[in-house]
Order: C-alpha cells, then structure tokens, then sequence
C-alpha cells in the first residue's frame, strides 16, 4: 500500500492528536498542525512527524499555512479539517470576523480553497470534524459577524452547521473533480476545547461529568473510519455522521441554495 500524506489540523491535542498516533502507527505520512508551538513540536517529535503552527484567528497564518503545505508535500491525500472550539464572549478577529465562526468555519474553508490545486490533483478526502451542537446553530447570511444577535452556544453550534454546509457545497462543486468529503460529529469527548469558553458546556469539562465524557482515542474512531474508509462504497461523499452512520442534522444543512450562499459570503469574508 502507498503511504499517505495526511494533513490534520487540531492534532495537537485531544481527537486530532489521538488519530495522528494511530495513523502514524499504521505507517502513514502524518503533518500536525496545531496553534500551539510547544503542544504541537510535542506531538511531532513523539511521532517523528511534520508539524506546522498556525493560529486560524489570524487569516494570513493560514494563508501561510496553505502556501507552506503546497511548497513541501505534491500530493495531500487526506485533509483533516478538525481545529476549532467553543469561543468565549463577542469578539472580532484581526480579519474582522466574529472568533467562533473565523476559526470553525472561516479558516479551514480557506486552507481547503487555498489548497484545492494540490488536493483534486490527489482526488483526496476532505474530512471536517462539526459536531451535534449543530442543532442549535441558526445560519444567517445576513449576520455572520453576529453583530444582531450573539450567545456563546449559538455561535458555536451556527459554526459547525456552517461545517456540514460546508462539506455538502464542497461535494457538489468538486466531487467530479475527484474530492470526496465528510463531516462527522466525534461524540462528547475530554478535552480542553472549551476551556476559553464561556459557555455553561465548560464546566462539564471541568466537573466530575468529565470522567462520563469519551476518550480522545473513541472519539477519533469516526474521523479514522472516514479516513481509512472508501466514500461510495463505507460512506457518501457531503454527508454527516456520527458513530460511522449516517447523523441527523439540523434542518438548515439540508439547503443546497444556503449551502451555495454560505460558500459565496466566506469567499467574500477570506478574500484579500
């Protein structure tokens, strides 16, 4: 089997890291992308691995990111989408974006665009890590900066149902193109992505709830089974799962034209 080169962002920590380990195990190419400089140089050097630092509340780093990936790897087999967390209060990026829906939505769209050359050249997936939270999101077009209306669990969920419209435009404009994609929600899992949150979901991760939650290595177990998965034959290409099946989602990431809308408004939101 010819080894894989798989890009995962948020790997060093919680799901992406404990997917990273196993795919590196299995004799795959694993590049760690993290925010962190010392969690992320931890995590490469315990697998012998390519590592990268990139903060997605800063467009230009993944702007740089993206030109980095082009410049080392000619062939990106697997990119795994899987940064992000639950925000704290209102705040505006550098790009003048609202922070939840930049660093969920905003910043792995324009790595995926950014690298589209190198990834329908290598009919790769594209696997985005959302979230059942998605429920409660509410997508307005027409507020993305959530200048109207603002609460730190809305943001959250409106920013991982833009992760499933996401993965269902991105099938429709590149699937003939040889991109299939995925997004999947890893289960309730123990780690410190809530930690800057100040959201009630936080003191779950803080109380005795924790020892209820999954371990990182359970909740990788979908983003590995897509990964190592056949997209028409395991899973289909623009879906959502959980628990490698077929999920639910909110109502909203079922319409192709807010799908198509939401692709236009964060071309416009990235863009220079």
């Amino acid at each position: 089997m010819t080894q894989r080169t798989i890009v995962i962002t948020g790997a060093s920590d919680g799901i992406g890291a404990a997917a990273a380990k196993t795919l590196t195990q299995a004799g795959d190419r694993v590049v760690v992308v993290g925010r962190s400089e010392e969690k992320t140089q931890a995590i490469a050097k315990e697998l012998n691995a390519d590592y990268f630092v990139s903060d997605f509340a800063d467009l230009g780093q993944v702007r740089t990111l993206a030109a980095q990936l082009k410049d080392d790897y000619e062939r990106i087999d697997v990119l795994a989408n899987n940064a992000g967390g639950i925000m704290g209060k209102h705040h505006l990026t550098v790009d003048g974006n609202e922070s939840t829906f930049q660093i969920n939505h905003l910043a792995p769209f324009l790595l995926t665009t950014e690298l589209m050359d190198v990834l329908t050249a290598s009919n790769a997936k594209v696997i985005n890590t959302a979230s059942a939270a998605n429920g409660f999101g509410k997508m307005d077009l027409f507020d993305l900066k959530s200048e109207h209306s603002y609460s730190t669990n809305r943001a959250y969920g409106t920013a991982k149902l833009a992760n499933i419209l996401f993965t269902s435009e991105l099938h429709r404009r590149f699937g003939e193109q040889g991109i299939t994609t995925a997004a999947f929600h890893p289960g309730v899992v123990r780690t410190n992505f809530a930690a800057a949150s100040t959201s009630p979901m936080r003191h779950a991760y803080e109380t005795l709830l924790n020892r209820f939650m999954l371990t990182p290595d359970q909740g990788a177990d979908t983003l590995l089974w897509l990964i190592n998965g056949t997209a028409g034959t395991d899973w289909i290409s623009g879906a959502y799962y959980a628990k490698r099946a077929l999920a639910k989602a909110n109502a909203q990431a079922y319409d192709a034209e807010l799908a198509q809308g939401l692709w236009e408004a964060s071309e416009a939101l990235v863009a220079r």
